[in-house]
């Protein structure tokens, strides 16, 4: 039988999902968010918010910058997103359709883009940082924030094996190392780290994917068995708790 593409998983994991996201506490808000609001607000910016989802950092950055344009696969996201602006009277935010590899916007348009914990869904990450660097004017700034791999292998492999059981949209999170490494190799400079510390509470982290049972189990059957190295690093709690490193890492596009 012929399964559907990664493109079409994404939007089928997330396009359901729309209005629980834009309701998600880990989404909606955080110490990553509060930084990264810090970093972006420009007055006078156009913006990309790529992988916009529910529209979080969208909804941040308008008041702060000319003009944001919301960026997201999921066309039912993006109606999310519209609504909750008008609702917020956002007038400077628009919704566009489209995927971070194949963005449909002409070089350099934007000062500035922010992308929150959507690159590890992306199916070819280094394409989409070449895409980021070519709608940025020269000097613009990117700023991500995501889910960072553990150096350790064996932590890194645990966290891959669950973020997939829970998600099968999810491709992978990466190191700082290799997110330095792949900023530079798309012409984007990158600047310091910070890195954070974020607690998912088991229960809705698999309700807000529609993880079926059965994942949810072997999940679970993971981390009973976890050992120690990965129980202590990722704070294992009994009903299933845990908590990742994150990063924010800003990249300036070269000339």
């Amino acid at each position: 039988m012929r399964q559907s593409g990664h493109d079409a998983i994404v939007q089928g994991q997330f396009s359901p999902q729309a209005r629980a996201y834009l309701a998600s506490a880990v989404h909606a808000a955080g110490a990553d968010l509060d930084r990264l609001e810090q970093v972006a607000a420009r007055p006078g910016a156009r913006v990309l918010d790529l992988g916009a989802g529910a529209g979080h950092v969208s909804f941040r950055l308008a008041p702060r910058v000319a003009r944001v344009v919301a960026c997201d696969p999921s066309a039912a996201m993006l109606a999310v997103v519209a609504e909750e602006a008008g609702r917020r009277g956002l007038g400077n935010l628009e919704t566009v359709t489209g995927m971070a590899e194949r963005l449909p916007f002409p070089a350099a348009a934007f000062d500035l883009v922010a992308s929150r914990y959507s690159a590890h869904h992306w199916r070819d990450l280094a394409a989409g940082l070449g895409e980021v660097r070519r709608v940025l004017k020269p000097g613009g700034l990117a700023v991500f924030v995501d889910v960072a791999a553990p150096e350790a292998a064996l932590l890194d492999t645990w966290l891959q094996g669950i973020e997939l059981l829970r998600d099968p949209s999810h491709v992978r999170n990466r190191t700082l190392a290799q997110w330095r490494a792949l900023l530079a190799a798309a012409g984007l400079a990158p600047g310091a780290a910070e890195g954070f510390r974020l607690r998912l509470e088991f229960a809705s982290w698999v309700e807000r994917m529609r993880t079926p049972a059965a994942h949810v189990a072997a999940i679970r059957s993971l981390q009973r068995g976890a050992p120690a190295e990965v129980a202590d690093h990722f704070a294992l709690e009994a009903d299933g708790s845990f908590t990742v490193d994150t990063l924010l890492i800003a990249a300036t596009a070269g000339d």
